[in-house]
């Protein structure tokens, strides 16, 4: 016995020396040959190159947005990733993309197109009939972006030629508005409705606003329990640091009575993604209490701007503190001393390290004062901006993006009229792959200064870096080369006052003005086409998939072009059975029938019993009970027949005697009800699907 294990043991080693896998990804910080590195640079500047002449393109259409070719022809012509059907849509084959959503692309995949694009707006910005936009604005924006959809499409069928020698694919080209439209190629479904936000993403953020430091200071104190504010304060907080890169250097300050750095941190930290999620966890974990001190905050956070500057951390560009307050100050130096601690630290980082800091304040809430956080940002030259309740929840995003519209205003011109910017590589929520986004910002550059439109960008999978580095994509030399590539000349902000007005109506309305200009906005704030009238009411070509959930508007059967009610869902074999193995279906079926025998056998017996019962009760009556006894058994008879001609008993009718499942899907759960009636009673296996 020990001889043969000995031997299967020698096979076995044998067997992994002859199928041992090729050399390990290099670890970090390893450097690759420079052939290898100037066939990455060809790579990265092709995408940067691309980039840049999608960025043209989208910069041309806005220029005729206003023509009536434009606006007559965009009238039933878009396709809504919630509610249209697409035009040449095909299930993913399997080798390009998998949609776990809809199964392991054994069977079953997700349906898209690549002839068109799909248009996306957030839900609380499409209100309207069939889910349109009212904002005169948005529905523009959503005609002039249509406009380089055959762009879009023929730079797409490139990508296929160029990527093939790598052996990937090539992943999404899309526009992000900087009023929350979206348009993308390939065309897909959206998996959950009016969710998406582009304004929220990194590879919006990086390329709206450059490499920069941000320190956000959040009041904690007590009065910020009350109308939920805290909850406010939390997720714009969190909403603020998902946005930022590797290019970016972030600190939290909560403060209440005094003022600390969240995690324990000393200075700015690099916004890596392991950084960013864990302030994100310690974001969460803040509640409320305690009074209100404006200097103890101020001055620990530009302390902590000090030091990161003399330890030479920083990012090297423009620097902005975002203070989020609800209430008035109930301890420490008053409103005029935090006035000119704040003017003294701006005027101090100016004159030392020739940094440039605004100061962004936002007063959280419909109830909170708003006199001293105005007063604070319009005597120091910064921006206040008004965060109703209602965008807790909502349009969270438009009342905390005045900062990269500040920034913005720079990247349009001079020496950062080619600017791009990488995101560190992430896991594609599609792909379940890690990848990288370029992006670039997109101006109309005929006013002075350049208006901001929105920013384009270009996805990648990480397949072909790895594959030509020998480096994983996570290692420390891969994250070096993006940040590197985000590197810009920071941005002009030296604003006119005319212009800092325009930003902060922008952000908050004719309210939110400090009243210093006589003059108009032309430049900051985008002038509406004239032809008001001719702006379409309705968007969508269709609205065939209207409330229907995602796989039922998504799923489909490998090789065919609609939806399968054999693909996830309550009846469907869906994920979980096309990523099942056999021998887990057969467990189940096998399962399955044991369950059915058992129910079988204890009918059987109840029913034997009830017989033997009955029996007993007849023989036990039967001295001077036969009349009774026959009268039973008459009944009895009666009513067989009633059963037999169906006017006391039916077979069950599935709308009504089986009982409805109702259940709704809680995130994580994996299971295959979604808020759904099922007439069905619930089987063995719900129908699984990969969350």
């Amino acid at each position: 016995m020990i001889r043969s294990l000995l031997s299967l043991s020698l096979a076995a080693s044998l067997l992994l020396l002859l199928i041992a896998p090729p050399a390990p990804l290099a670890v970090a910080g390893a450097t690759a040959s420079p052939e290898k590195e100037q066939e990455v640079k060809i790579i990265l500047e092709r995408m940067e190159a691309d980039v840049l002449a999608f960025r043209s393109a989208m910069e041309s259409a806005y220029a005729d947005r206003c023509s009536t070719e434009t606006l007559t022809q965009c009238a039933y012509s878009n396709y809504n990733d919630c509610t249209s059907s697409l035009p040449n849509q095909i299930c993913m084959e399997p080798e390009e993309l998998i949609m776990s959503a809809c199964g392991s692309g054994q069977e079953c995949n997700a349906l898209w197109s690549k002839t068109v694009s799909t248009v996306t707006f957030p839900s609380a910005l499409a209100q309207g009939y069939n889910a349109n936009p009212t904002d005169p604005e948005l529905i523009e924006t959503a005609c002039y972006t249509r406009r380089t959809e055959e762009y879009m499409v023929d730079k797409y069928k490139d990508d296929q030629a160029f990527w093939s020698q790598y052996g990937v694919s090539p992943s999404w080209t899309y526009f992000g508005a900087h009023n929350g439209m979206f348009r993308q190629i390939p065309a897909t479904h959206a998996q959950t409705c009016g969710l998406y936000d582009p304004r929220r993403r990194p590879w919006f953020v990086a390329a709206s606003s450059g490499p920069k430091d941000v320190v956000l200071v959040i009041d904690t104190s007590g009065s910020m329990d009350d109308y939920g504010r805290m909850a406010l304060a939390r997720e714009a907080a969190i909403t603020i640091v998902e946005t930022l890169t590797v290019a970016d250097r972030v600190a939290i300050v909560p403060f209440s009575t005094s003022a600390y750095m969240l995690g324990g941190e000393t200075k700015l930290i690099r916004a890596t993604k392991d950084n960013k999620d864990r302030l994100i966890r310690a974001i969460k974990g803040l509640s409320a209490n305690g009074a209100t001190n404006f200097g103890a905050a101020f001055s620990t956070a530009f302390n902590a701007i000090d030091t990161t500057i003399r330890q030479e951390s920083t990012s090297g560009c423009n620097i902005a503190v975002l203070f989020m307050t609800d209430g008035q100050i109930t301890e420490g130096i008053g409103a005029n001393s935090v006035i000119s601690l704040v003017n003294e630290q701006i005027r101090d980082l100016s004159t030392r390290y020739g940094r440039k800091a605004v100061v962004l304040t936002f007063s959280l809430g419909v109830n909170a004062d708003h006199d001293v956080t105005k007063t604070i940002a319009c005597q120091t030259n910064g921006i206040w901006t008004p965060v109703d309740d209602l965008a807790f929840g909502g349009d969270l995003v438009s009342a905390m993006s005045s900062y990269y519209k500040l920034f913005a205003l720079g990247l349009g011109e001079g020496d950062n009229g080619d600017f791009t910017a990488w995101v560190e590589p992430y896991m594609f929520f599609t792909e379940g792959k890690m990848g990288t986004t370029v992006s670039a910002p997109v101006y109309d550059r005929s006013v002075d200064p350049p208006l901001f439109l929105g920013v384009v960008a270009v996805d990648s999978l990480m397949d072909a870096l790895e594959q030509v580095l020998g480096e994983d994509a996570t290692s420390s030399a891969m994250l070096e080369r993006f940040v590197l590539l985000s590197t810009a000349r920071c941005p002009r902000l030296n604003l006119t006052e005319c212009e800092l007005d325009a930003l902060r109506y922008l952000g908050g309305g004719e309210d939110a003005t400090c009243g210093k200009c006589t003059s108009g906005r032309s430049g900051i704030v985008p002038e509406q086409c004239r032809a008001v009238s001719d702006l379409p009411r309705d968007l969508w070509a269709n609205t065939e998939y209207d409330g229907k959930e995602y796989h039922e508007r998504a799923c489909c059967e490998l090789g065919e072009s609609s939806p399968s009610d054999q693909c996830t869902g309550p009846r469907g074999f869906g994920a979980a059975a096309s990523s099942l193995s056999t021998g887990a279906i057969v467990g189940i079926a096998v399962a399955a029938i044991g369950v059915a025998l058992l129910i079988c056998c204890y009918c059987y017996r109840k029913k034997a019993k009830t017989s033997r019962n009955e029996f007993a009760a007849s023989n036990g009556k039967a001295s001077g009970g036969s009349n009774t006894s026959n009268q039973q058994r008459q009944q009895r008879q009666t009513n067989g027949a009633s059963t037999t001609n169906g006017s006391k008993k039916r077979a069950p009718r599935p709308d009504k005697d089986i009982p409805v499942v109702q259940a709704s899907v809680v995130s994580g759960s994996g299971t295959g009800y979604d808020g759904v009636n099922v007439a069905m009673p619930p089987s063995a296996n719900p129908g699984y699907v990969q969350n």
